[in-house]
């Protein structure tokens, strides 16, 4: 069972404009590179889930593809 309390309860990325921001994809990766979550960038975001079952504190890895062909790569730290 998951307990959100309202706060930091999803991870995005933050600041996309109007113009690349309906075909951009977003994906997240566990530090062995296992592909975790896909997401468009006007989804609500990353719950710290895989297969509904919570993944835990560690980093994570992203790769954002614009649609101009642009590739953005990080990461994060996942706190429970």
């Amino acid at each position: 069972m998951i307990f959100l309390d309202g706060f930091n309860d999803t991870w995005n990325v933050l600041g996309m404009t109007s113009t690349n921001k309906f075909s951009t994809t977003i994906y997240i990766f566990d530090r062995y590179g296992k592909l975790l979550k896909q997401l468009s960038s006007n989804s609500k975001g990353w719950d710290g889930t895989y297969n509904g079952e919570i993944m835990p504190s560690d980093d994570y890895w992203y790769t954002i593809y614009f649609e101009d062909g642009r590739t953005e790569k990080g990461h994060f730290t996942l706190k429970r």
